[in-house]
């Protein structure tokens, strides 16, 4: 049995898929929350939403990611960075996700991921789960009902979290397997309910295919000013860096929360909706992140809530510290109706310090950007992936090595040359901890933060007065309006200046073990940088 709107001569048996109970193609979000309430996969919350677990798995599960080596893809590939599987047991893999599929109902989305036409891809999403299908047509750029029509994909996904791989059939790790194979332009993804696997392949596919066209794809947020999306900004930074809080400024109009690309005429969204995390959410820190967890369709996952209300705790974090909230931009009310802007005058990059060594935000030279954006320093978050329950500090080059197919050199010279035709002012920010480190110091208050952005933004911080940081070499404001002097020099947020000392020469020790490995490939500018 068939439901919903679909190109008349392109059906899901063209890919192989047949013997199915029933198929949803495109249904809206009131359909599928209804669906995902009546197969028991959720319980509808307030305003409409529907409330989810991910049961064991919470957060993405990077060791189970795997790329098909092929003649096209060996030497384009970070094989270092990048669990390679053989075509035969990805065909395997293949025919044994189509047999399990065999009398079971799916669903069906036909997408797009990228704002700009001229680099976009055609997505088409299977799932298992009527929830995973609500949640990526949020996540991706949704097409023009009579679009659907004609639709063609260029690229498909197959996720079956009812699935379990066989290690020693399916060339992988574990039972969970996400595997991408570029040349059958297919991705499968099997055992794991989070969704969050379903948007991050995709992000991954164009992290591989854009840099041939010339564009930067990015892992990072992006706004621009109110009426003037020349005037543009890009926020860098894993999970938990502040990417999504920090760009939903009521004063800015919204690109999007998490994966841009950035072309010769200017930065695009890759998504059509937010993916943000809940724990302490509050409706004075983050009114309008938080004004859409009651609203229609959002998917609310891993949160805790009233079994009578249905009412959110924003502070259990007992099923996991990476619960999450997932909603069509068009949520968030100053969102940009074409998730396009000019080229960046602002490039930030966001890292969560967990040693409460760095500043509260530094102002980089080009040559200090590409080192940092190579370096790619924060902490994980607890949550975002298993097994992690405190922040850990990680180098995660070009802030998304888990997303980054090719070398992560491809994409830092990408950036550098768009930095300087463009003449961007970048900045580090640091979202982390401050007087001490984590356990002992505080988190950066957010109102600090977004004070010393809305400065960098607008273009008031260039003018006061800077000091030469000791440690790194970058250029720190002494004073900006509205944020406490003190905050602006860690150390003396430290109540023992000389344990401060000791923690910054560990972290600048722990940059330069790190950068080693990419001294062979960067110019004597980095290189300057790296060894001052």
């Amino acid at each position: 049995m068939i439901s919903g709107r679909v190109n008349p001569g392109f059906r899901l048996e063209d890919q192989g898929i047949s013997g199915l109970s029933r198929v949803h193609y495109n249904l809206t979000e009131a359909a599928l929350v209804d669906a995902a309430v009546r197969r028991g996969e959720g319980e509808l919350g307030q305003g409409g939403t529907i409330l989810v677990s991910t049961g064991e798995f919470t957060g993405r599960s990077p060791k189970d990611k795997f790329t098909v080596r092929t003649p096209t893809t060996e030497d384009t590939i970070w094989w270092e960075n990048n669990a390679a599987m053989d075509p035969e047991p990805f065909e395997r893999l293949h025919r044994d996700m189509l047999d399990y599929l065999v009398g079971r109902e799916v669903f069906v989305q036909d997408l797009v991921a990228g704002a700009d036409p001229e680099h976009s891809i055609n997505v088409r999403l299977v799932n298992e789960l009527a929830w995973h299908n609500l949640f990526i047509r949020h996540m991706l750029r949704r097409p023009e009902r009579a679009a659907l029509d004609h639709f063609m994909a260029d690229y498909t996904v197959i996720n079956c979290p009812g699935f379990k791989a066989n290690p020693a059939r399916h060339g992988c790790r574990s039972e969970t397997v996400i595997a991408v194979n570029i040349d059958a332009r297919l991705i499968l993804i099997a055992n794991t309910e989070y969704a969050g696997e379903n948007k991050k392949s995709i992000f991954g596919l164009m992290n591989y295919l854009l840099p041939e066209k010339g564009v930067m794809p990015m892992h990072g947020s992006a706004n621009h000013a109110t009426d003037d999306p020349e005037d543009a900004a890009v926020f860098f930074g894993l999970s938990g860096t502040g990417k999504t809080t920090l760009s939903a400024d009521p004063n800015r109009t919204l690109l999007g929360d998490d994966e841009h690309g950035w072309s010769d005429r200017g930065i695009f969204n890759f998504e059509g909706g937010c993916y943000a995390k809940t724990i302490h959410l509050s409706p004075e820190a983050e009114p309008e992140i938080y004004a859409t967890c009651s609203m229609f369709g959002t998917v609310i996952e891993n949160m805790v809530y009233d079994a009578d209300t249905r009412a959110l705790d924003y502070e259990d974090a007992s099923l996991t510290e990476n619960m999450r909230c997932a909603y069509p931009l068009d949520y968030i009310p100053n969102a940009s109706k074409t998730g396009q802007a000019g080229h960046p005058r602002n490039v930030v990059m966001l890292t969560c310090d967990a040693f409460g060594v760095l500043p509260p935000i530094a102002r980089l030279t080009p040559a200090q950007a590409m080192y940092h954006f190579l370096s790619g320093f924060t902490a994980k978050m607890a949550g975002t992936e298993r097994g992690l329950t405190e922040p850990q500090p990680v180098f995660s080059t070009c802030f998304g090595a888990p997303f980054m197919p090719r070398r992560p050199e491809v994409y830092g010279k990408l950036l550098r040359d768009k930095i300087e035709r463009h003449g961007a002012s970048c900045w580090l920010v640091n979202s982390g901890w401050t007087a001490g480190a984590y356990g002992t110091g505080s988190r950066m208050p957010i109102i600090a933060t977004r004070a010393l952005l809305t400065a960098a933004l607008d273009g008031s911080l260039e003018d006061v007065e800077f000091r030469k940081d000791p440690n790194f070499g970058f250029d720190v404001p002494v004073a900006v309006p509205g944020v406490a002097d003190v905050l602006l020099d860690p150390r003396r947020t430290w109540d023992d200046p000389e344990a401060y000392d000791v923690q910054a020469a560990r972290l600048v020790a722990m940059f330069a073990e790190n950068f080693e490995q990419y001294l062979a490939y960067v110019d004597d500018d980095l290189k300057s940088v790296a060894l001052s």
